[in-house]
């Protein structure tokens, strides 16, 4: 939520008030806490030998970021350009495409992709569903931006990964902290209050025409 936040101000120069950025900070702090804190030792990266290191810490900021970019410059173009869903996602799409397909041909693994291909027949049926769900994906995401911004797509995001997470985690009977549940509590907390104020922001204007209606009606 932060990157999409500093990525609207640079790009679309929207202002977001210190109300917004604490939100934002608490959600964000909360999902740290619950993945970094695992209930099963089994899960837990320090046990593990897979201690945080700073090109790992290096490479989630930089997914963060252009996450973040992605979807913000695809709002701006929603609102500065008539585009259809389906014009950016094709556009995109094609350019992913021919950079993906550059990739394997400088690493010479395109050969080797297509004869796996060949060699597990059965796995065609699988590229088939995973790459249908990915296009229909992108038209619920294309959707929720155009519609309603990139920070809600980005407060849909983090809320679907700490349930995920959180599913996954009853699901398999994995033990959840108490520490985890705090992160949960924060994360949530946050949420709630950020619709609470945004509903309690929409019906104020309302209920200021009413009361203009009402006194109208009665001075005529």
């Amino acid at each position: 939520m932060i990157p999409v936040m500093v990525w609207s101000t640079i790009i679309m120069q929207k202002r977001y008030n210190g109300r917004d950025y604490l939100l934002s900070v608490l959600v964000t702090v909360g999902c740290f806490i619950f993945i970094l804190y695992p209930g099963s030792a089994d899960l837990n990266p320090q046990k593990r030998g897979r201690e945080n290191t700073v090109w790992g810490v290096s490479l989630m900021l930089g997914y963060l970021g252009f996450d973040g970019f992605t979807s913000t410059l695809q709002d701006k173009l929603f609102k500065g350009y008539s585009m259809e869903i389906q014009t950016q996602i094709f556009y995109t799409t094609s350019c992913s495409c021919l950079l993906s397909l550059s990739g394997l041909v400088l690493q010479g693994q395109l050969l080797p992709a297509i004869d796996f291909m060949f060699r597990h027949p059965d796995c065609f049926y699988d590229v088939a569903i995973l790459s249908t769900v990915a296009t229909a994906s992108q038209f619920f995401i294309s959707y929720t931006i155009r519609t309603f911004g990139a920070l809600t797509f980005a407060t849909i995001m983090t809320t679907r990964q700490l349930v995920s997470i959180l599913l996954s985690c009853i699901w398999f009977s994995h033990p959840l902290s108490g520490v985890q549940w705090i992160g949960a509590v924060i994360v949530f907390s946050a949420l709630y209050t950020k619709s609470f104020w945004r509903n309690k922001t929409t019906q104020k204007p309302i209920l200021i025409a009413h009361s203009q209606g009402a006194k109208s009606a009665t001075d005529s």
